[in-house]
């Protein structure tokens, strides 16, 4: 038995935030740790910088670094440019990578 929970980090398009939050939430409730997008863009947000999307998306890969796995949020196959790049990083760190919508 692990001496700590599994942790998970979920990976997907901003788009899907609603998605992202049920995963979560299943995650957590089965004993995980989630590591997730803090930021969701909202019609009420304040427009993020071009210097603060690059941070968030560097950000984002310690959370890989931090994760055993990662879970991408994909409703119908979907797969932007960032979440991609992000598969990649974690295929590169040994990460596992599984999706909520395989292909």
């Amino acid at each position: 038995m692990p001496d700590r929970p599994e942790i998970v980090c979920i990976c997907g398009s901003a788009r899907f935030s609603e998605e992202m939050l049920a995963a979560n939430l299943d995650l957590t409730l089965a004993g995980a740790i989630v590591v997730a997008p803090s930021v969701f863009s909202r019609p009420d947000d304040r427009e993020l910088s071009d210097e603060q999307k690059i941070a968030l998306g560097a950000l984002h890969l310690r959370k890989i670094d931090l994760a055993d796995r990662v879970l991408v949020v994909n409703p119908g196959g979907y797969l932007g440019e960032s979440t991609t790049r992000e598969i990649a990083y974690a295929h590169t760190t040994g990460k596992p990578v599984s999706f909520t919508n395989p292909a």
